[in-house]
């Protein structure tokens, strides 16, 4: 009897990415045993999070490295690390910023849920949040306006699909930060394979998922500066208490990054564009669908399936059909209502891909 069985639980095929209310990712098997091995351990926790700190700098380039909960803790504990720094009343005072640079700038086509809005993840330290352009674009001149602001504590920027407007120069924004005397901070959640990239904007902290494209547990990893990192996790002593990283959490992470630089990344990437190619040419064979290549719009190395459905087929049905079969199939439905469909193959293996192809044919022909 499998996991799903046992539990009463609905098996899923996840074309929709690395998403969390579908359990991200798969870990490999050399990342489950790590973490399998960490759980009936004891471990001197300062020293397992030195280690680790040690291999995401190693990994990244970075000055230092910390682990979170998630990343979503890591945008709440690196703006507590901007206000309170490693001063101990400061840090137990927090959500208490009474006498502390308390306003954090954010662009607002930056602002996003992910399931939480990142304005809560930041309200959550004791800052608040002030909002520079508008929904449609933020130019530079907007940022620096907000940073000349009073009582400023730090930029926030955020590199996602799930971005709005035009797009925000990164490295021009922290510019802008740093001229103000600021420290900007990049959410860079689904952006593992690009963190050097966002570091080379000059970032004091990057902010990413461990558990999306490194295929670890689910963590954070805050990577920068020795200065914000060391803060990072100096609020472990404060509201980070409820947001500190699992022994398993760590040990897997540590094992991802192994993996991560033992991998052939060119192979990896021409492996993901045959898969994608491969499956575009059987989709578009169906009636009622075009099938392009979507490149990823942040830069990463990868490209999903764009699906055009035609002749009277409504997307947004089509959608729901394959969730409510057996196995559920879940597919991005963010451009539904245009008629498209899109699907991200990276965690997939052969039978997967079929099953999808089979219970689109399905579905069409239902239709």
């Amino acid at each position: 009897m499998g996991i799903h069985e046992r539990h009463r639980l609905t098996e899923v095929i996840n074309a929709r990415g690395t998403y969390t209310p579908l359990g991200v990712s798969r870990s490999s098997p050399g990342v489950a045993a790590a973490v399998a091995e960490a759980l009936p351990e004891f471990f001197v926790m300062d020293q397992l999070a030195d280690r680790a700190g040690e291999a995401l700098a190693l990994a990244t380039g970075a000055q230092a490295g910390a682990i979170t909960h998630c990343t979503s803790a890591g945008i709440t504990l690196a703006i507590a690390a901007v206000m309170a720094g490693t001063d101990p009343d400061r840090i137990a005072a927090l959500p208490n910023t009474t006498d502390l640079h308390n306003r954090v700038v954010l662009p607002a086509v930056h602002t996003v849920d992910y399931g939480q809005s990142n304005l809560q993840a930041i309200r959550l330290s004791g800052a608040t949040v002030v909002l520079a352009g508008n929904e449609n674009r933020c130019s530079i001149e907007d940022l620096d306006d907000a940073l000349a602001g009073s009582e400023v504590a730090c930029l926030l920027l955020v590199s996602s699909r799930l971005v709005s407007g035009e797009p925000v120069d990164l490295a021009a924004a922290v510019r802008a930060a740093h001229r103000r005397g600021v420290p900007a901070i990049i959410d860079g959640a689904g952006q593992f394979p690009r963190t050097a990239d966002l570091l080379a904007t000059g970032a004091d902290v990057v902010l990413i998922s461990a558990q999306k494209y490194l295929a670890g547990p689910t963590a954070g990893l805050v990577v920068g500066t020795h200065r914000l990192v060391r803060a990072v996790r100096a609020q472990e002593k404060g509201i980070g208490r409820a947001m500190k990283p699992t022994k398993e959490s760590i040990v897997g992470v540590l094992a991802a990054l192994e993996e991560w630089h033992a991998m052939d990344r060119a192979k990896w990437e021409a492996d993901q564009a045959a898969k994608v190619a491969a499956f575009i040419t059987a989709a578009g064979k169906l009636p009622g669908l075009v099938a392009e290549e979507l490149p990823d719009p942040t830069g990463l190395p990868l490209s999903r399936v764009l699906l055009t459905v035609s002749g009277g087929i409504d997307a947004t049905t089509l959608a729901a059909a394959l969730e409510h079969g057996m196995p559920a199939i879940y597919v991005s439905t963010n451009r539904s209502q245009e008629g498209q469909l899109i699907l991200e193959l990276v965690p997939l293996d052969d039978d997967e891909l079929e099953i999808i192809l089979t219970r689109l044919a399905m579905e069409l022909q239902a239709t």
